[in-house]
């Protein structure tokens, strides 16, 4: 018993020590790496949004940027869906609609200097806890678009011209609505986002598995 909880305090030490360690010089030129497609992300949409119909063979398309939502055909698409929108009783969209969505710029910008700061002075501890924030802000990110787009398909005017059924908007793949077929999917800027985080989380990852897999304090 007393060997087992000796062996259980040294693993509690040589934990915090490896808290305690300066970062790999590849792990510090990765998370520099990792600033490139966060800034990036800023050029292309998050998401896109398309509804296609029999009186829109071509479709219509919706992209949320993370500073800005942009119609596609010049923007004439998103006036076509708000038109849309209003016979069904469903909220205006614009960014003024999803300001709820408007740290998300804020929160990248921080990321990107936060990864940098840690790449030039940080040990584990600061790439664990930053890696921790950047899975935190991905997934409360996504769960706000979510419950905005609940939002949307739910708090539908009673008066409006067509009555519909309060429906969800998909968030990740395809669905019907009405006479509409809906899909959302991730674009080139959600992508990038994406690949950042998860950089960021794989190499805290990578620090807690070498740990892991050497234990014994003989070793390196």
């Amino acid at each position: 018993m007393t060997d087992d909880v000796t062996a259980a305090m040294r693993g509690r030490i040589r934990f915090h020590e490896l808290l305690a360690r300066p970062l790999l010089p590849w792990t510090r030129l990765a998370l520099c790496a990792a600033v490139v497609p966060l800034v990036l992300s800023f050029a292309w949409p998050l998401w896109r949004i398309r509804l296609e119909a029999p009186q829109y063979p071509r479709g219509l398309t919706l992209d949320i940027y993370s500073y800005k939502v942009e119609g596609g055909g010049r923007g004439q698409h998103l006036a076509e869906i708000n038109t849309l929108n209003h016979y069904i009783g469903m909220q205006k969209i614009d960014r003024a609609a999803l300001a709820d969505l408007g740290w998300i710029p804020f929160a990248v910008g921080i990321l990107a200097v936060l990864a940098l700061r840690v790449a030039a002075i940080g040990d584990v501890r600061a790439l664990i806890d930053l890696a921790v924030l950047a899975g935190y802000l991905s997934l409360f990110s996504l769960g706000r678009f979510a419950y905005r787009m609940w939002v949307f398909g739910h708090h539908l005017a009673p008066d409006a011209p067509v009555k519909v059924k309060p429906f969800m908007p998909p968030l990740l793949g395809t669905k019907p609505i009405a006479n509409f077929h809906a899909e959302s999917w991730p674009r080139a800027g959600g992508i990038l986002l994406g690949a950042a985080v998860a950089a960021m989380v794989g190499l805290a990852l990578w620090h807690l598995w070498r740990w892991w897999r050497v234990r014994d304090p003989g070793q390196s």
